[in-house]
């Protein structure tokens, strides 16, 4: 649905930029509102059954239909009565007894903005695209991610190549799209594109590099190996690929590799759920465990169990202690186990800002990217420490690259960005970048206040706070200011400032 836009009544539906607005004034509209309602909207007239409905809000998640009849109303509420522009009977969503629910009013596909093509980098660049699962298995999925993640991860290393983070190539999963289209979109000129099936304590793997410039096949091969083989076939890839666009280069320092193969799939299934929210949080938590206890010395286990640990004390209410200590701890460990893995030495880069220890954390930062210059996320991370310290166009210049390498970012990176932007002052591209689809995922609201307040809007900025304090209930300011890795005094008043004008607690 990226792109389209649709009109009803007064109000204008971006459901791409995840955005309503009523008579060109954006209306406070909830990230599980926001979808059901443009699932509706881009059905006007049908009737869309409830598990339907559910699906479309609460992707992969079991949820009580209670929660869609709450979402509903409160649409209902927020829409008001359609007047003489619905066609509804006094409602814009009907409701279908014991089916589902139907919007009634008439409603206008607005042509969608295109999204601009991304121009090429300076050096080969290339994105690989998620392998099909080509066994009659889906549980097979997480391993056939495994392999994606992996070469991504891989190729990503070498300093020669740019590559887009995986987060940006999954949003083409299952899609069937022309090849010249989501190199435009992605901005990069090969991809990497193939099959795998793992059966029977054996693994087959196709793959192809594509130039989508000419649409010539640059290199393409077939691997059956055992399953033991795994990660040799993914160094054999990587190479085959390094050579195709580079030619020979010397290999970077090897990588840590699991060596049990369930610790490897808790891996990658664990590692989707970190920053979605306290209850995936949890599973995850529980999956890396295990992962840990099946494989001690696989780092990326450790890794990414830290960042659990910390997401936990910053962004869902858990209590800074012990969880602070645990993952400094974890990350410490990841880093002691794989010296050579770039996103060890960034996570505990993270780690060490929020201890105040500012040079330890340089330092392995600068490590991180020596490793491995690709690594999109180190680049958005390290932006919400630089801004923090009060250099806040450097700042504002490590997320734009943050987003050049990673299209398709995770939420949180526009929470970063919205900071940022806060924090140089300009408010209205804040609003903008905090206002959309993917910000509501996170903790962003107290950001997307502070902004709105030092704009003056003030009423929609304490509709904000309550919004936010709904879901952080026990949220004070000088809890947040002390545990931030600030360094620069006047940027740290000047968002004591906006989040009082909004009216968060002090």
């Amino acid at each position: 649905m990226q792109g389209e836009r649709f009109a009803f009544g007064p109000f204008v539906l971006d459901a791409g930029a995840g955005t309503l607005l009523r008579n060109d004034v954006p209306v406070a509209i909830g990230y599980r509102g926001l979808k059901l309602l443009a699932a509706l909207v881009a059905r006007a007239g049908e009737i869309l059954e409830k598990a339907e409905l559910m699906d479309a809000a609460w992707p992969g998640t079991a949820v009580e239909e209670g929660n869609l009849t709450v979402q509903i109303a409160q649409l209902r509420k927020l829409l008001g009565p359609p007047g003489i522009a619905g066609e509804g009977g006094g409602e814009w969503i009907a409701t279908v007894p014991r089916v589902g629910y139907r919007f009634t009013g008439a409603v206008e596909q607005l042509a969608g903005a295109k999204r601009k093509p991304l121009p090429l980098p300076d050096k080969p660049s290339i994105a690989v695209l998620p392998f099909v699962n080509f066994s009659n298995d889906a549980g097979q999925d997480a391993f056939c991610d495994g392999l994606t993640e992996d070469l991504i991860t891989d190729l990503s290393r070498i300093s020669g190549l740019f590559v887009i983070a995986r987060n940006s190539t999954f949003a083409y999963k299952g899609r069937a799209m022309d090849v010249r289209e989501i190199a435009r979109e992605l901005g990069v000129r090969y991809l990497l594109e193939g099959i795998a099936r793992r059966d029977a304590g054996r693994v087959r793997i196709n793959a192809q590099l594509v130039d989508a410039a000419s649409g010539d096949h640059l290199w393409a091969e077939r691997f059956d190996r055992g399953l033991d083989d795994i990660f040799a076939v993914q160094d054999e890839v990587t190479a085959k690929i390094v050579e195709a666009l580079l030619g020979r280069l010397r290999a970077p320092p090897p990588r840590n590799r699991p060596t049990n193969l369930d610790a490897y799939d808790l891996c990658v299934r664990a590692r989707k759920l970190i920053d979605d929210s306290p209850q995936t949080a949890r599973e995850a938590h529980l999956m890396l465990t295990r992962a840990v206890a099946l494989d001690p010395d696989y780092a990326e286990a450790y890794r990414w169990l830290a960042m659990n640990h910390w997401m936990g004390w910053v962004h869902w209410g858990e209590p800074i202690d012990p969880n602070r200590r645990i993952a400094l701890d974890l990350a410490r460990k990841a880093v002691a186990i794989d010296p050579n893995d770039a996103g060890c030495h960034w996570v505990l880069g993270n780690l060490l800002a929020y201890e105040h220890d500012f040079a330890e954390s340089d330092a392995e930062f600068a490590r991180a990217f020596e490793l491995d210059p690709n690594e999109a996320d180190a680049w958005a991370t390290l932006s919400d420490i630089t801004t923090l310290a009060g250099r806040v166009e450097e700042g504002l210049q490590q997320i734009r690259k943050a987003f050049r390498l990673n299209p398709f970012p995770a939420s949180w990176y526009y929470l970063t960005l919205g900071q940022a932007q806060y924090a140089a002052r300009d408010y209205a591209a804040a609003v903008e970048t905090l206002r959309r689809d993917e910000t509501y995922r996170t903790s962003s609201r107290r950001f997307l206040a502070a902004s709105l307040a030092q704009l003056g809007r003030l009423d929609e900025a304490r509709a904000e706070v309550e919004l936010f304090l709904v879901g952080n209930p026990h949220f004070t300011t000088r809890h947040w200011v002390m545990t931030e890795p600030f360094r620069d005094d006047a940027t740290r008043e000047h968002f004591i400032e906006g989040f009082h004008k909004a009216g968060l607690p002090d």
